[in-house]
């Protein structure tokens, strides 16, 4: 029976049940944290915390979630795997590099067209990652995650691009891309990786759902990709209304089987660091948790007539396809 990798281990394909396609555990600072944390950060706590609200998603029905967390988001998998020994929930883990425009300076000087040359650093790391395990643990990365921002295909970014791409030929896991909706950077990655040879069937597009444009939404999906309506909760990119009212739409004319959901929430996140800040962040986006779309968006979805089979789809199919091996 085919599997995909998971923080516990291989997990057969057709036990991941309903999937959530992009939510972190947690996103962390590290270096910030390694010196300050100690003015917000109590692992204990921070752990508790977590297995209690992955608990309750677990008691909403959901029984995966899709974790992008890479470099660059702080990703320590240890921590993570503490996590999922008190709470019984698939995650899968990432690989890749978090960055909207310069690589950090530990690639710079290294990689091919670099002072010092060589192979490629990232492809070499991500590859590692998938085959034989991050950080000198036992979890291998399932899946490919990137960034295409505002600042386009800038230099740094094409050399992160063009490792993503050299690592999806070479070991097969599929890609999500974070994108910027307003900018439609959409149409740069997959343009982008037409030309790099990727399965774009095997292609997220994460936060496409800040944008109510279909034209745009349906193109994507057209390329084959999917997209990732990945973000509710957050109100400020796009109200939840008007999210419902376009995926509403796009079941209507058929695309289904290329929509994934999320709300890219986590159960802390440094950016908004320290009990003040967290309560800042639930008055201004209060609906940004886990189980927005199980308690909220699905009712919501069936009382503007997307069928079971639709919701079905968006949840529990497309995931499983998604981590499909080709061929």
């Amino acid at each position: 029976m085919a599997a995909v990798e998971t923080v516990r281990g291989p997990v057969e394909l057709d036990r991941l049940g309903t999937t959530l396609m992009h939510e972190h555990v947690f996103v962390l600072t590290a270096d910030v944290m390694q010196n300050y944390g100690q003015h917000w950060w109590d692992e204990d706590e921070r752990v508790a915390d977590a297995v209690a609200k992955l608990g309750k998603l677990k008691a909403a029905g959901v029984d995966t979630i899709v974790d992008p967390t890479v470099v660059g988001l702080g990703r320590y998998i240890p921590r993570v795997q503490r996590v999922n020994a008190d709470v019984d929930i698939n995650i899968i883990a990432a690989t890749g590099l978090y960055t909207f425009d310069h690589i950090p300076h530990f690639f710079h000087y290294r990689g091919p067209d670099t002072l010092l040359g060589g192979p490629e650093l990232m492809t070499e790391m991500f590859v590692g990652d998938i085959r034989e395990g991050i950080s000198g643990t036992s979890v291998k990365a399932a899946f490919l995650k990137c960034v295409v921002e505002e600042a386009g295909l800038t230099p740094d970014q094409t050399r992160v691009q063009t490792a993503i791409c050299e690592t999806h030929q070479e070991t097969g896991v599929p890609i999500t891309v974070h994108t910027n909706a307003a900018h439609q950077t959409g149409r740069l990655a997959l343009d982008f990786y037409a030309k790099h040879n990727v399965d774009l069937t095997k292609v997220v597009v994460g936060h496409a759902g800040d944008s109510n444009d279909t034209g745009y939404l349906k193109w994507i999906m057209d390329q084959g990709a999917s997209i990732g309506c990945d973000r509710f909760g957050l109100d400020m990119y796009n109200p939840t209304a008007d999210r419902i009212a376009t995926i509403v739409a796009l079941c209507a004319q058929g695309y289904a089987d290329r929509i994934v959901l999320g709300h890219d929430a986590a159960c802390y996140m440094d950016f908004f660091s320290g009990e003040a800040s967290q309560q800042m962040l639930k008055a201004a986006a209060p609906n940004w948790h886990y189980r927005h779309i199980s308690n909220d968006v699905l009712p919501a979805l069936r009382e503007q007539g997307v069928a079971e089979d639709q919701i079905h789809t968006m949840l529990v199919d497309n995931p499983r396809r998604y981590f499909t091996a080709a061929g």
